[in-house]
């Protein structure tokens, strides 16, 4: 072989090497320009405010701005479909709640993208548990008490829901079917008229957010039986979880980021980091513990893992119980 050839086999060599170990093209530096943060709700709500104190908290890990931006609509599936739809290269990320896991089911036949195959794990951030509360004329203090409750008065209890096919009214449905109970469902536009529903003894019971159900419960105004978290929830220490009594129930709300489908690992990864740094600082810990939240911070895999098991027992749930999108 002459020296030239030589030479050329040595460069076009290197250049495989250089291809082979080179980062994905988008990867490298990033991220170089503003990255929008879809939340696919209603700006002022609980998830709205951590979206906004995270994009706050990344933008001056970057040196890039994060902008939050609302997509509401459709059970936060307007929001997700941009985000399954957009280029695969960070700068356009989800933050959502369990509410994609719910609709991946009840909204199967109208949504125009795959949860699990068109969206990109990043992080789990948080969870935050719903509590079973009744109004204080109930003769129940426990979960077991409120289910003999119901079997010794079939139909005659009724549960409020903050929103059908919420996770609120999806745990009141595990509730009907783990404890092979029966009870009326009487749906709302929210949590806080569900929660004036309880207050005003319009219904009996609620699974309501932990955020709206933690003043009540300190002021007395209603009695708090049990968290729907599998293990203790942190922010109510004193009470036992449904899962103890009700095998299989858990029916908590978590906070994710997800990019597209296709997104380079060493951005998910950049992702990734940078949320776990931001929930170790001291004004994202504070917002979680005045809100009932806990950090998660998990890896991408985790996130995943964690997506096809809520959606698996949601979609039980929902066949069971018959429940359609309204």
């Amino acid at each position: 072989m002459t020296p030239r050839r030589v030479l050329q086999s040595i460069i076009l060599m290197l250049a495989g090497w250089a291809l082979m170990f080179a980062a994905p093209a988008g990867a490298q530096g990033f991220p170089t320009r503003p990255i929008r943060l879809i939340v696919p709700l209603a700006p002022g709500g609980a998830t709205d405010i951590q979206a906004r104190l995270l994009a706050k908290v990344l933008s001056e890990q970057f040196g890039q701005p994060v902008i939050v931006e609302n997509r509401p609509g459709a059970s936060g599936m307007i929001g997700a479909e941009a985000v399954a739809k957009s280029p695969p290269d960070g700068y356009t990320i989800l933050f959502t709640t369990a509410a994609l896991a719910i609709n991946a089911t009840l909204a199967k036949s109208t949504i125009k993208f795959d949860p699990v195959k068109d969206l990109a794990p990043v992080v789990w951030v948080s969870a935050t548990p719903l509590v079973l509360i009744v109004n204080p004329k109930v003769a129940a203090n426990t979960p077991q008490e409120l289910v003999a409750l119901a079997r010794n008065k079939p139909g005659g209890l009724n549960a409020g829901l903050t929103v059908s096919g919420s996770t609120s009214h999806l745990a009141a449905e595990m509730f009907k079917q783990i404890g092979s109970i029966s009870f009326a469902n009487v749906p709302y536009k929210g949590g806080a008229p569900a929660m004036l529903a309880l207050l005003g003894g319009e219904v009996d019971f609620v699974f309501a957010e932990a955020l709206l159900a933690l003043p009540q419960i300190k002021a007395g105004k209603v009695r708090a039986l049990a968290v729907t978290t599998a293990k203790a929830a942190p922010a109510f220490p004193d009470l036992p979880t449904m899962n103890a009594m009700l095998s299989g129930f858990v029916a908590d709300n978590w906070f994710a980021m997800f990019a597209a489908a296709g997104t380079p690992r060493e951005v998910v990864a950049t992702l990734n980091r940078a949320v776990k740094t931001a929930l170790d600082l001291k004004e994202v810990q504070s917002l979680f513990d005045k809100d009932a939240m806990t950090a998660v911070g998990s890896t991408p895999e985790e996130l995943g893992a964690h997506l096809k098991s809520e959606i698996d027992r949601y979609a039980e749930v929902i066949r069971k119980g018959n429940i359609t999108a309204q």
